[in-house]
């Protein structure tokens, strides 16, 4: 019986599994990021999303689904994880959902943002104006909701893949747009992570323009990505000249879309997860007041 095999079945095992249930039997939860429609899709906020094999199509209304860490090693840090699928699509289960059960294993609560997608045909939105901004919210509703999910309000973390990895740098490396004219407790609270990840992310956002303020970042892709090798190389070489700390893992002969790794037969690629759990170790985020305090700025 291949290795391969045995993967494929393991993933097979795992997608059934993960599309149902939260660990313990807890069904997961998703919560709508403005209950009465985002800015600008108020009208089409009740309009169904379009599901596509595991990919999410016709997002009007921007939502996180939570996945709980279970409370027996739950550490109180929580991520965000915004799927990719270059704005047409969100690659929900390889990019979303099995990203938020590896956290789950680090004892992270996880948070899957659902995102408006500005590229799919006819859509109406704008990913600097639209996406970026159910990023920023997202961030911000995690921070003023912490408590409930166990989580510490100063240890959230902006976990992005391709596409998602454009809007992360977008929220943490450059300015902020001003706060709406109406705005409510949600967007008084800050939209800046303390910590980011980057996971192969595309060039929307890079070079960064507000480098010096941004938070701690770990980047990882693989060399032969002609898309996304270059912008995560170009972030790591501003962060450092900024001062910033940062971790780059540019992995040999290694393409784009390796998402957690379940499904490459390189090592050192399936245990990508690893080294960031030994990046959250040592920056002190996986322990109670630990972790680097935030930068001050206008986020």
């Amino acid at each position: 019986m291949s290795t391969a095999w045995v993967r494929g079945a393991l993933a097979v095992l795992a997608l059934v599994v993960t599309t149902s249930a939260a660990p313990q039997g807890q069904v997961t939860t998703t919560i709508p990021l403005w209950p009465q429609g985002a800015p600008g899709s108020e009208a089409r906020h009740t309009e169904p999303e379009i599901v596509e094999n595991t990919y999410i199509h016709n997002v009007h209304q921007p939502s996180l689904t939570v996945f709980r860490a279970d409370p027996a090693h739950a550490n109180g840090v929580g991520i965000i994880v915004i799927p990719g699928g270059g704005h047409r699509m969100l690659v929900w289960v390889n990019e979303g959902v099995m990203p938020a059960r590896a956290l789950n294993r680090f004892g992270v609560t996880a948070f899957v943002l659902k995102y408006r997608l500005a590229r799919e045909p006819g859509s109406p939105y704008d990913i600097e104006r639209d996406a970026a901004a159910d990023a920023r919210r997202a961030v911000r509703w995690v921070r003023l909701h912490a408590a409930d999910y166990g989580v510490d309000p100063n240890r959230i973390g902006l976990m992005g893949f391709s596409a998602g990895g454009e809007l992360v740098s977008m929220v943490a490396d450059n300015p902020a747009p001003p706060v709406p004219p109406k705005p409510d407790a949600v967007d008084h609270a800050s939209g800046r992570p303390d910590f980011q990840m980057l996971i192969y992310p595309g060039p929307l956002g890079i070079p960064a323009k507000a480098a010096m303020r941004a938070p701690p970042a770990f980047l990882v892709a693989g060399t032969l990505d002609q898309c996304c090798a270059t912008p995560t190389i170009t972030l790591y070489q501003q962060l450092r000249a900024a001062g910033v700390s940062a971790e780059l893992h540019l992995f040999a002969d290694t393409d784009h879309g390796f998402n957690v790794g379940m499904h490459s037969e390189r090592l050192g690629v399936a245990h990508w997860p690893d080294r960031l759990n030994d990046w959250l170790t040592d920056g002190g985020w996986l322990h109670a007041g630990g972790g680097s305090k935030p930068t001050p700025g206008n986020y």
